[in-house]
């Protein structure tokens, strides 16, 4: 975009920037609850926009009704899912603010908006004018030629004719024929099916266009021929309604399409009630020039406004300035780096970042480090770069160990993002991170766990408007991708450096809106930042596995799959794949013509493990198939993978632990997962037995017993719950005694099973039909069960009716330690989506405030088992699995740490229920559990 701006025509894509603002931020809510996420989100983007101040611009959104394209195909868009209520509730404040700002807003009553901005596209370029479509909308490829660019505001990319070639292999003028093969299951428009984008691209390049596609369909061979000969009538009305119009008659001309003069009034009302603060306090004070269009971008701070936008708790972050790469520092001199200490160590607050050889933390090597004081004030020290012509580089060893005494001093305030990755990396120098004060990954947990994302890159786009550089524009990707030692140091530097930068710059986005927080902030400071230093040491010290015995087991286990293999083809009379969905379908539907329980999206019948399992009883080969993938899942999850991923430095398996990953903070683990290891299969529990403790020690597992259900009776301070946990009674032998109307010392065995279905059941938000279905009776008698409970605990009922009631006006709930879980669909005016919301409501802070309790424990337990502190017991914790820790303990300690540790863990939360710990010890995991 080089056009100077007289010559140039914006136009904007109102829709696309509406949903993809609503979809790519947090659920921000105004003082009085109402949704603001999409128009900070629209507003961000506006601001890039008009940064720029084109000569023309239009926001362009759909008129509301049917258009031609409904009377061409009246399925057409049929399928779309209604627009959420949240986001229907910002669609007229973001058409008030629009105007406010002077922009010309056009709506086309009969047509889309793509027709309109594709017919205003054609005119500008008729009149000699450089045309930006902002959108990120791919349909709009097809308008793509020398004048006409496309640019996603959110990601910065831009499309001209060689990157539409480039990501969809087709030049713009075959967009709407390759739009027509692969079709849209979103706006419903028939194409060929299994036509993907690679087939469409290369029947286009070979035929030339969709009309040599279909005359040469009868020589097409295979089942793709016979798809595309199937479609061969709905195609060219497939290539109709894929068409962008561009001959559409439009009520303003491009002469009318101007900035005008901003609404000073209208825009101060409506940023003060959405709580946009900066950009209000910059209007007050004239800081946007009053008036002058050309100053617009001024008044719409997004750093200030996204701190604004939760709950309007807001602190007045000053603007951000806009990131200059141009300004970071590559350190290859001595003086230069020493220049660098002094100003770290003088700093309040600095970033930094390692990169390295691998995102495995265990096995990375540091190839350079970078750090940052302020808003481009960045630089990175290139340390093992190799690649031929590389400049010389100060020494790794010296620079870490010049280094050192400032990254472990607790006295000298660091900000990083996942920094419990550089925490892991650096200590295998010999360096132990201390004084991290934020991780801006937490900090934007903590403020929206559900939001879907909180690396670098999408919180740079969602809180900064900016577009970091991505590691494969320098490193590139695939099989063409190279290791960062070998990217350009030039390159480097523009990369690591900013990560620094933003990192920064981000903790000064999110701390004022957290800090704001008595809630979350109390998670953030006192459970969420001193987590990071642990888990980091459990990653490290990993837990030793018996790679003999499982490989042992996995030729048990595939022994015994060869044998369900054989009894499933007995069973159904021939051979088949027990791996093949559609094989199975046919098996069972077709050829045994069992009942078909659930369907799949596209509509066929579905062999997942709950349909298979509602129809167990009534064959013999479902359960055999379900017997057959239990053991090609721990075979491939387990028995094969733990052995590969033992590290041979060490000798054992480090999990990573991952904090923003449940939006109710109970913490996951990957490469290898730790958490899904089953435990009600015996083949599950044989797993566990390869977890072993090494010569002269032994394994501690202990277990919060019930405390979810302590945690409801906390909550709700039902009296008979309360009663049950003070006197040590069995709550489920009281429930079942209860419901069934028996003598607690007659309850049997499936009756306890049942209320214990009942009491974890409803805590889930579990309704009568889900009861009936997982104990296996009528519904009626379901709801007779949960009646008779809530008789029993009637605070329990009052609880989740209050919470539900307190979710719908807050939007969010807490737990009993402030953490927070928002509802985006709590409002919703879609019954299954407000319904899930509801449950998720009555579950988050049972499950979160466990996750509080077990997180509060490791911190205590890892503290007192300091390695530096000569009367610390010789032990260290290995694993955390949903409630339960894991140890490795030195045999002469073994009494010592079983009591400390179930105390420690004991005294987490003070609840109105005592909280109970089983301990047990064992050689393995399995003895131990």
């Amino acid at each position: 975009m080089n056009a100077n701006a007289a010559t140039r025509l914006v136009l904007i894509d109102g829709s696309s920037y509406l949903f993809r603002a609503f979809h790519a931020l947090p659920p921000l809510t105004s003082a009085q609850g109402e949704p603001t996420g999409a128009l900070f989100g629209v507003v961000n983007m506006l601001r890039a926009v008009l940064k720029e101040r084109p000569h023309r611009v239009a926001f362009v959104l759909d008129a509301s009704g049917p258009t031609f394209r409904n009377e061409l195909y009246p399925a057409y868009k049929a399928n779309r899912p209604p627009m959420p209520e949240e986001l229907r509730a910002q669609v007229e404040p973001m058409i008030e603010i629009v105007r406010a700002l002077g922009l010309p807003l056009l709506r086309v009553a009969g047509v889309e908006a793509d027709d309109v901005i594709g017919t205003l596209a054609r005119q500008g370029l008729g009149s000699a004018m450089e045309v930006t479509i902002s959108t990120s909308d791919k349909d709009f490829a097809q308008l793509v030629e020398p004048g006409i660019t496309l640019v996603n505001t959110m990601t910065g990319n831009v499309l001209d004719r060689e990157r539409v070639i480039e990501k969809f292999g087709v030049p713009p003028e075959r967009i709407v024929d390759y739009l027509a093969l692969v079709g849209d299951t979103v706006d419903n428009i028939p194409g060929v099916v299994k036509c993907g984008p690679k087939t469409a691209a290369k029947w286009l390049a070979e035929f030339g266009d969709l009309d040599g596609v279909m005359a040469g369909a009868a020589a097409m061979g295979g089942k793709i021929g016979e798809n595309l000969r199937d479609a061969l009538g709905t195609l060219p009305l497939a290539r109709e309604l894929a068409t962008i119009r561009t001959d559409v008659e439009l009520p303003q001309t491009l002469d009318s399409l101007t900035l005008g003069g901003r609404d000073i009034d209208a825009l101060r009302v409506l940023f003060a009630r959405f709580g946009f603060t900066q950009s209000l306090r910059e209007l007050e004070s004239g800081a946007a020039g009053a008036g002058e269009a050309t100053d617009l971008a001024g008044a719409i701070d997004p750093t200030a406004d996204a701190a604004a936008g939760i709950n309007a708790a807001n602190t007045g972050a000053a603007e951000i300035a806009s990131v200059d790469r141009e300004r970071y520092v590559t350190i290859l001199e001595r003086a230069q780096f020493e220049a660098w200490v002094d100003k770290l160590a003088a700093a309040d607050l600095w970033a930094f970042d390692t990169e390295t050889t691998s995102i495995d933390a265990q096995r990375a090597e540091i190839v350079g480090v970078s750090f940052a004081t302020s808003e481009n004030e960045a630089a990175y020290v290139p340390l093992a770069h190799d690649y031929p012509g590389a400049p010389p580089q100060l020494r790794r060893e010296a620079v870490l160990a010049r280094l050192k005494p400032l990254l472990e001093d607790a006295g000298q305030r660091k900000v990083a993002q996942h920094g419990k990755y550089d925490i892991n990396v650096l200590a295998h120098y010999g360096i132990e991170v201390r004084g991290v004060a934020f991780d801006t990954m937490l900090e934007s947990f903590v403020l929206n766990a559900g939001a879907n994302r909180h690396d670098m890159d999408t919180l740079a786009a969602r809180h900064l408007g900016h577009r970091t550089i991505a590691y494969h524009e320098v490193a590139g990707k695939g099989a063409r991708q190279i290791p960062f030692s070998e990217v350009a140091i030039d390159d480097a530097t523009r990369y690591a450096a900013e990560d620094a930068d933003v990192t920064l710059r981000l903790h000064h986005a999110l701390w004022p809106q957290l800090s704001a927080l008595a809630g979350p902030r109390f998670v953030f400071e006192k459970i969420e930042m001193p987590l990071v230093p642990v888990l980091a040491r459990m990653e490290r010290t990993g837990v030793l596995i018996d790679g003999a015995m499982l490989a042992a087991q996995t030729r048990v286990m595939r022994k015994r799959m060869t044998e369900l293999i054989a009894a499933a083809h007995e069973v159904a009379g021939h051979p088949f794949s027990l791996d093949s969905p559609k094989q199975l379908q046919t098996v069972l539907f077709e050829r045994l013509g069992l009942p078909i329980t659930q369907k799949t999206p596209s509509g066929q019948p579905s062999t997942n493990e709950e349909a298979l399992a509602e129809i167990a009883e009534l064959h013999a080969l479902p359960r055999l198939i379900l017997d057959y993938r239990m053991l090609a899942k721990l075979v491939s999850t387990y028995t094969e993978k733990l052995p590969a991923a033992i590290n041979p430095r060490t000798g054992r398996v480090h999990t990573s632990y991952h904090q923003a990953g449940a939006a109710t903070g109970r913490l996951a683990s990957s490469d290898p997962n730790l958490q899904n290891i089953p435990i009600k299969s015996e083949e599950g529990r044989r797993i566990r037995q390869a977890f072993v403790a090494p010569p002269g020690f032994v394994l501690i597992a202990a277990d919060y017993s019930q405390i979810e259900l302590r945690i409801m009776a906390h909550l709700s301070g039902d009296t008979g719950l309360l009663a049950a946990f003070r006197d040590g009674i069995d709550v489920h032998r009281a429930t079942a005694a209860e419901v069934f109307d028996v003598e607690a010392s007659a309850v049997d065995a499936n009756q306890r099973r049942a209320a214990k279905a009942i009491n974890f059941g409803l805590m889930y938000g579990m309704g009568a039909h889900g009861l009936a279905r997982q104990i296996g009776i009528e519904r009626k008698l379901a709801q007779e069960y949960m009646d008779r409970y809530f008789g029993r605990y009637p605070g329990v009922r009052d609880f989740m009716a209050a919470t539900r009631e307190r979710a719908r006006r807050d939007g969010y709930v807490e737990t009993v330690f402030g953490r927070r879980l928002h509802l985006d669909s709590i409002r919703s005016r879609n019954a299954s989506a407000r319904a899930g919301a509801e449950r998720a409501a009555i579950n988050a802070p049972m499950q979160g405030t466990a996750a509080d309790i077990i997180k509060r424990a490791m911190i205590e337990v890892d503290a007192w088992l300091d390695p530096k502190d000569p009367t610390a017991p010789k032990a260290r914790m290995l694993m955390q699995v949903h409630d339960e820790l894991v140890l490795e303990v030195a045999e002469g300690s073994v009494d010592e740490v079983r009591e400390g540790l179930r105390a420690r863990m004991m005294a987490a939360a003070s609840l109105r229920v005592p909280l109970d710990v089983d301990v047990g010890t064992g050689l393995n995991w399995q003895e131990a559990h």
